[in-house]
């Protein structure tokens, strides 16, 4: 079979953060070698057993369990124990196969050739071939599909079916993201969604048949996700029988679960993870913590289609009203890193030269006022045209860093005449009301980024549709062009000097003021085994943790096939 898709404008790189998230991250228990913690893979001194409950705990609901069209990182952590792409990252960030057994990139550049893995079945019985392969290219291609991941796929101008376990795409041009993008992209049964409208189905919240580890067993909006083990899954067993994501919007709420032991897993914040659970012996006896420097950071954005921030010297004078280092000693605790540019900090891909802006309130003032804003009136705050300086912080609800992090936003813009309110929101309404309907003034939000460094769906000014991820409205000729030339090489030291000039007019043009790179402080009952702290974060092998049967507490099993 020979079929060329429509051109379309993908990528699965960025994610809405949602405090912790257990994944691309590199992680370590707190105080020991990972090669010798209790609950490391090679030293776990239990059997593997069948059954238990993992309860988990997230500040948010998921929005959408169909990926290409899921933006935020609730839907991604559900979504991604379902459906599955061709390849993923081991423990080691090397790309593996997964549902290809194996691949063959042409000299060229131009073709890559998958082997599909034998006998994989979707959970209604079905196999699976590459015709689902060949009917999710079609659809991430369709113009109907609102995705934010559609750039990856643009250039992919062919594809051929030959046999039900060879999938062919060919490309018009080089493409260096090429083959990390079918990480990227989670395979759908054709057979399901043939002839679905994908963006309004019951299918995003009532899947018919996946490939992954869980299984949806329940979802009751804003209190649960429950998930059940698939029996049936191609890659090793299932042990954990059942696992069940609790939504608890608040993380002050979710500690005093977990300290009664009602929870198995969370995301500490700072003040938990450095006060409050050292100085309770029931947590240090029965839980283990983690922490990590992962893929993201937290930003404040502004729209850039809204006044004043339309002007790139009123986005410079808050950027250094911003004192970072207050931010991350106050709020953080000092876990955390001070960022200046989109990338991990000391990872290949940061531009060196690029330092974060000092709090310099004297320098803000300046820039205010040579755009026009003074204080003209004596009240402190400044204005122009009779108007003040006032804009509104959006940030979610139950997230505390972010909270806390826009309250001390809001007392330096002050000093610099700036009036600023902060406002909550949960989740899901946030995504869905605010930031898809680019209803917003500024917001305090998170990138959670893949280590492939690409970033053309946050930054390249075509990425601005609805539900694509460019939805501060940056448009800079320069970056688009940078973001472009860097997926024609496969030279790191030449794709490294466009994405450091990325950086540069980034930096320039503010058109986000970076704040931190967070840890990540997740928590974990340690009668779960299993866990194997690596590059990739400790949740790269959590289908494949275990509960040993004496540990046991709960009664669940899994879903037979």
């Amino acid at each position: 079979m020979d079929s060329r898709p429509h051109p379309p404008i993908l990528k699965i790189l960025p994610l809405l953060l949602l405090g912790a998230v257990l994944t691309a991250c590199s992680s370590e228990p707190v105080g020991e070698n990972p090669a010798t913690s209790i609950n490391a893979t090679q030293e776990s001194a239990y059997q593997p057993a069948k059954g238990d409950r993992l309860v988990a705990a997230s500040i948010g609901d998921a929005s959408n369990l169909i990926p290409m069209i899921a933006g935020d990182a609730s839907s991604h952590e559900i979504a991604g124990q379902m459906y599955l792409g061709l390849l993923k990252y081991d423990r080691d960030l090397n790309v593996v196969g997964q549902l290809a057994e194996s691949w063959e990139v042409s000299k060229d550049n131009l073709t890559i050739t998958f082997r599909i893995r034998q006998g994989l079945k979707w959970t209604d019985g079905k196999p699976l071939t590459s015709r689902d392969c060949a009917f999710t290219l079609v659809l991430i291609h369709d113009e109907k599909t609102q995705s934010a991941y559609k750039s990856d796929y643009e250039k992919v101008v062919r594809f051929e079916t030959p046999d039900d376990s060879t999938f062919i795409v060919h490309y018009s041009e080089p493409y260096s993201p090429a083959l990390t993008s079918w990480i990227s992209l989670a395979i759908l049964p054709s057979h399901v969604f043939e002839g679905v409208n994908i963006m309004n189905t019951k299918l995003s919240r009532q899947p018919e048949a996946t490939i992954g580890p869980y299984i949806l067993s329940d979802w009751q909006t804003q209190q649960s996700i429950t998930l059940k083990a698939n029996e049936g899954y191609f890659d090793g067993p299932v042990w954990i029988a059942e696992k069940l994501t609790r939504i608890i919007p608040d993380t002050a709420t979710q500690f005093l679960e977990l300290s009664a032991g009602h929870l198995d897993m969370m995301g500490l914040t700072p003040m938990q993870y450095s006060r409050q659970f050292p100085t309770n012996p029931d947590l240090t006896s029965n839980y283990q913590r983690y922490k990590n420097l992962g893929f993201g950071y937290t930003y404040m954005g502004f729209n850039l289609k809204h006044k004043p921030f339309d002007d790139p010297r009123v986005r410079e004078a808050i950027a250094y009203a911003i004192d970072r280092q207050e931010i991350v000693d106050g709020v953080l605790l000092g876990l955390g890193e001070i960022i200046a540019t989109p990338y991990k900090p000391g990872t290949y891909w940061v531009n060196e030269s690029i330092k974060p802006r000092r709090y310099l309130a004297d320098k803000a003032k300046e820039l205010l006022a040579e755009s026009g804003w003074k204080d003209t009136d004596g009240d402190g705050l400044v204005d122009k045209d009779g108007e003040p300086l006032s804009f509104t912080i959006l940030t979610n609800n139950g997230n505390k860093q972010r909270s806390d992090t826009a309250t001390i936003i809001q007392q330096r813009l002050r000093q610099v005449g700036i009036e600023v309110k902060v406002r909550l929101v949960e989740w899901s309404a946030f995504i869905e009301n605010f930031i898809n309907k680019r209803n917003f003034e500024a917001v305090i939000l998170g990138w959670s980024l893949s280590p492939e460094p690409d970033q053309y769906s946050i930054w390249h000014s075509s990425q601005t549709g609805p539900r694509q991820f460019n939805f501060l409205s940056y448009d800079n000729t320069r970056v688009d062009e940078a973001l472009v030339a860097a997926t024609r090489t496969f030279d790191k030291a030449e794709r490294k000097r466009f994405y450091d000039a990325v950086q540069e007019e980034i930096y320039t043009d503010v058109p986000i003021v970076f704040l931190y790179a967070p840890y990540s402080l997740p928590v974990i009952h340690k009668r779960i085994h299993g866990i194997d702290p690596a590059p990739a974060g400790i949740g790269h092998n959590s289908e494949h943790w275990f509960v040993p049967a004496e540990l046991q507490r709960y009664q669940v099993k899994a879903i037979q096939p």
